[in-house]
C-alpha cells in the first residue's frame, strides 16, 4: 500500500474513526488532504508540544449569485482565505490539550456566506478550538472546552474534508461545541457522549452521542443522536448560532468503506423542531422534519492525486400554507440534490484542488431561492483552492 493510500484508510472523513484518533493521540484528518508529521518541541513544564498549521486561500465563481449586495455571497466571482490556522497539542500524559487558532471560512452548498473576517467575527472567533483532556487510560479520555461536533460525517474547515464545501446535510449539523465529552475506544467499538451547547449558543442544554463499530478492518457502521432537552430562543453568535436547528432532536446512521484506494461513507440523517420551538421563534406554527441522504467518496489514483465525489438529497416537511417551518432554506414541503467533485493534488505539504458543484430544489408554487430575483431554483459553483500544510 502506498503512503498515499495508507494515509486515506487511517483518516476516512467518518467521525466514528476521528474519535478512534483522538484517543490514539492522533491528530486525525479527512482524505484527501493529510498534514505533514507535527513539528515537536519542548515546552519547559507543559513537556513535549507538537505543532502544525495550514494556510490556503480559494477562488469562486458562481451563477444565479444571491440579491443583495455587500458580501461575497451576492457576487459572481469572490477570493478569499479558506484556512489560515496553528494548531498546538500536548498528545502524551494524564493532562493534554489542543489550541487551534486563526482564521477560517466555511462555505456551504446553496447558501449565502460572508468574507473570512466577518465568518470569524460572527462565528467561534479567532480560538475555535480549545480543550483540556483528561486521558487516565488508552481507552477513555474526557475533553473539556470548544469541541468539534459529533453530528453528521463532514468535518468543520475545508482542509479536513474531500470536498471544499460543506453539503446539504450539513446546514442541518452544528460544526462547534463548548461542554464536555466522553469519549472510549476498546477493539471494535468506539463511543462518546457530550453535553453541550448546541449551535453554539452559550446554553447548556444539548446532549450528543455517538456509537460505532467496526464489523472489520474494511467496514464499519455508526449512529449519532443529538437534541436540546430545553428551549433556546436567542441568537449568541448571529453566524453559527441557527436558532431553529438549535431546538431541534437530530439522528444519523452511517456506514463507512475503506480499500487500499477507495474510502466512501454514506449516511441518513432526519431531524425534527417540536411545533411550540417553531412557534415561539415566528417560524410558523407547528412541528417541522427534515429527511436527507448522503454518500462520498474519494479515490486514490497515485500517491498525489485523487478525485472526491458527494451526493445528497434532503426534503423538508410540510407545505408553504400548513404553518411548517423553513429549515433547509428551500421551504415548507421542499426537495433538493446536489451533486459535488473535487480532483485533488498534493505533494507534500502543498495541495491545490478544484471544485464543481450543482444544487437543484423542487419548491412549491414554483418559488426559488438563487439569482438576483430570488426566483431561480439552481446554482452552479466553481473553485479552486490551494496552499500549504505544515
Amino acid at each position: 500500500m502506498n503512503s498515499k493510500n495508507s494515509s486515506v484508510k487511517k483518516s476516512l472523513s467518518s467521525i466514528a474513526l476521528a474519535l478512534g484518533g483522538i484517543l490514539a493521540g492522533e491528530e486525525v484528518q479527512a482524505a484527501p488532504l493529510s498534514l505533514p508529521a507535527p513539528l515537536h518541541f519542548s515546552a519547559g513544564p507543559l513537556g513535549t508540544l507538537n505543532a502544525q498549521g495550514v494556510a490556503s486561500a480559494y477562488g469562486m465563481w458562481q451563477d444565479n449569485a444571491f440579491a443583495g449586495s455587500g458580501t461575497p455571497a451576492n457576487k459572481a466571482a469572490s477570493a478569499d482565505i479558506s484556512n489560515g490556522m496553528v494548531m498546538i497539542s500536548k498528545t502524551s500524559g494524564l493532562f493534554q490539550f489542543m489550541i487551534q487558532a486563526g482564521a477560517y471560512n466555511i462555505l456551504t452548498l446553496a447558501a449565502p456566506f460572508a468574507s473570512t473576517g466577518n465568518y470569524v467575527q460572527g462565528s467561534y472567533g479567532a480560538l475555535p478550538i480549545a480543550y483540556l483532556e483528561i486521558a487516565p487510560t488508552e481507552h477513555f479520555n474526557v475533553q473539556i472546552g470548544k469541541l468539534y461536533t459529533l453530528t453528521g460525517d463532514e468535518y468543520t474547515f475545508s482542509y479536513q474534508n474531500w470536498n471544499i464545501q460543506r453539503g446539504l446535510l450539513w446546514g442541518q449539523e452544528n460544526a462547534i461545541v463548548k461542554g464536555v465529552q466522553l469519549n472510549y475506544s476498546n477493539g471494535p467499538i468506539t463511543a462518546a457522549l457530550s453535553w453541550n451547547d448546541g449551535f453554539y449558543s452559550n446554553r447548556f442544554n444539548w446532549v450528543s452521542g455517538l456509537i460505532s463499530y467496526a464489523i472489520n478492518g474494511k467496514n464499519s457502521v455508526f449512529v449519532q443522536a443529538d437534541g436540546n432537552l430545553g428551549h433556546t430562543y436567542y441568537t449568541y453568535a448571529p453566524l453559527a448560532t441557527a436558532p431553529l436547528q438549535n431546538n431541534q432532536q437530530i439522528y444519523d446512521l452511517g456506514y463507512t468503506y475503506t480499500s487500499d484506494y477507495l474510502a466512501l461513507t454514506s449516511y441518513v440523517q432526519y431531524s425534527q423542531v417540536p411545533g411550540a420551538a417553531v412557534q415561539a421563534l415566528g417560524a410558523g406554527s407547528k412541528s417541522t422534519s427534515t429527511l436527507g441522504a448522503a454518500v462520498l467518496a474519494d479515490y486514490s489514483f497515485t500517491d498525489t492525486v485523487s478525485l472526491a465525489g458527494r451526493v445528497e438529497y434532503i426534503s423538508n416537511s410540510g407545505s408553504v400554507t400548513d404553518g411548517a417551518a423553513n429549515l433547509t432554506g428551500f421551504g415548507p414541503g421542499s426537495h433538493a440534490w446536489s451533486l459535488t467533485v473535487t480532483p485533488t493534488y498534493q505533494k507534500g505539504g502543498f495541495f491545490a484542488r478544484g471544485e464543481l458543484a450543482y444544487v437543484a430544489a423542487t419548491m412549491p408554487a414554483d418559488t426559488g431561492i438563487f439569482g438576483k430575483s430570488g426566483l431561480n431554483q439552481s446554482q452552479v459553483r466553481g473553485m479552486l483552492e490551494t496552499g500549504f500544510l505544515f
